[in-house]
């Protein structure tokens, strides 16, 4: 098995279990708000993370690498709250997808600048991958709201995701715990920022085990992630793993019985098909 491969299994594990934590953290917030259930998301990961680089020994990533990680855990974490809110007061169908696509897109043109252009087969994954994120990501139609702000949320929502697949792919080579240790910290505490200036409660642990569940699949998520950047480049495993939202889909029509829309399962099938495209 070549490295790539092996690259792009992990990006696609990335995938699934970030699509899951994002299901699990949907779930979560019809019990609290968006910002209360990011801070919750975010304190098991670190426990996690924490426990798993003591056990194996890895370093403390350096100075440099440590601005890396806590840039790219804001970034992300910003990315999180720019969604929510846009998906509370915007248009759904325009801010998921555009979210989507531009997290998928940052890290892409970083890489054809930084990396060089990729084979031809891995362009064609790119571009079916691109289609297949927008459509899976659209809401079935009737549960769309309208609002002018949605789209600015959107592109700052992607950006923060971009910028994070790219931040924390700047790490050095065989760091995965402790980064993301310092980039979980950082999320944590915009977090809390976010709950303080909003005047909300800070919540306890036990007040939703939803999202606790939900922290720890986004943190694999990320594990997964910076594994699939230790094997192939960085826009194939920021693609593949951009693809969480089919995941997402799949578990609501599976477990709430959630209408999916003929485009978004055609979306699911242009995902397939980008994978396929990538790997090879």
């Amino acid at each position: 098995m070549t490295p790539h491969v092996i690259g792009v299994i992990f990006a696609l594990t990335s995938a699934v279990v970030w699509g899951t934590g994002d299901f699990s953290g949907g779930v979560a917030t019809r019990i609290q708000n968006q910002f209360q259930v990011l801070f919750l998301m975010t304190v098991p990961g670190i426990v996690v993370l924490v426990i798993i680089a003591a056990v194996i020994g890895e370093p403390f990533p350096s100075p440099e690498d440590s601005l890396w990680a806590l840039c790219a855990g804001t970034s992300g974490a910003f990315g999180v709250a720019a969604l929510y809110k846009g998906l509370a007061g915007g248009n759904a169908a325009t801010v998921a997808p555009t979210a989507a696509v531009i997290g998928a897109g940052i890290p892409v043109i970083f890489s054809f600048f930084f990396l060089g252009i990729p084979g031809i087969s891995h362009i064609l994954g790119f571009i079916t991958a691109v289609f297949g994120i927008w459509f899976v990501s659209r809401p079935v139609r009737g549960h769309e709201q309208k609002n002018s702000q949605g789209l600015i949320m959107a592109i700052l929502a992607g950006i923060g995701f971009g910028g994070f697949f790219t931040l924390i792919a700047q790490v050095e080579q065989g760091l995965v715990f402790s980064p993301l240790v310092l980039a979980k910290t950082a999320a944590l505490i915009l977090a809390l920022v976010l709950i303080f200036f909003r005047h909300d409660s800070l919540p306890s642990l036990r007040s939703n085990p939803i999202a606790i569940i939900a922290g720890f699949f986004d943190a694999g998520g990320n594990v997964f992630f910076l594994l699939a950047k230790q094997f192939t480049r960085l826009d194939v495993a920021a693609v593949l793993a951009s693809m969480y939202p089919s995941v997402t889909v799949v578990l609501a029509c599976m477990i709430l019985k959630e209408k999916v829309s003929v485009s978004q399962w055609g979306g699911v099938f242009l995902c397939v098909i980008a994978i396929a495209l990538i790997g090879m």
